[in-house]
């Protein structure tokens, strides 16, 4: 069967790392959007504070799966 993805751009962050700021968008997203399938990396920001990394962002477009009507 063939199969139709949609993508979303969403911003993940963490004060800890960029792994957890990928999982932390990918965790609150997925509560809103279901049959998530796959993301990339668009964008790895930092916030910076007296000179030290204080947080991360991390853009992604994250692909869903488009389901078949009914």
């Amino acid at each position: 069967m063939d199969q139709v993805y949609k993508k979303l751009e969403v911003v993940g962050s963490s004060k800890n790392s960029v792994e957890e700021a990928i999982n932390n968008a990918l965790e609150r997203t997925g509560e809103s959007v279901r049959h998530m399938r796959w993301f990339e990396v668009s964008e790895i920001r930092g916030y910076i504070e007296n000179g030290k990394v204080s947080y991360y962002q991390v853009a992604l477009k994250i692909g869903f799966l488009v389901e078949q009507p009914a």
